[in-house]
């Protein structure tokens, strides 16, 4: 079941002197405009195709076929996937939804290229349940 859940993430109770703290953290509105300039990316890339224009909206939504197009890693980046799928045993569907996530986080930082930390985190959103990767 966990196989068709995109993000597995922990969220640890907060400490005290956490709940305490004065610091402010990054605010909802900041986080957000980030989020809406990686859909407009996203919006930008799958416009240019007319197959793809009316069915993909977001990364999450992209084709077999589109993820091959847009979700390129280079050989380095491969092995590690590779090493990644073997290790902590998973699906051909967490395959491809490691590449969809590494676009998303590529696109978030505002980057044409999936690069290595991409990659690691979208890894690490789908270890919760396994032993940890790196």
């Amino acid at each position: 079941m966990l196989d068709r859940i995109d993000l597995h993430i922990e969220a640890p109770a907060l400490t005290f002197d956490e709940l305490r703290s004065a610091q402010k953290g990054e605010s909802s509105e900041t986080i957000r405009g980030r989020v809406m300039e990686a859909r407009g990316l996203q919006s930008q890339r799958f416009g240019g195709d007319k197959n793809s224009a009316r069915l993909t909206a977001c990364n999450a939504r992209m084709t077999h076929r589109q993820i091959r197009q847009y979700c390129t890693i280079n050989r380095e980046q491969g092995d590690l996937l590779q090493q990644a799928m073997e290790e902590l045993k998973l699906s051909a569907r967490a395959y491809d939804r490691i590449l969809k996530v590494s676009r998303t986080i590529a696109d978030i930082a505002g980057v044409e290229s999936i690069a290595t930390p991409h990659l690691l985190e979208a890894i690490q959103y789908r270890s919760l349940d396994r032993r940890l990767f790196y």
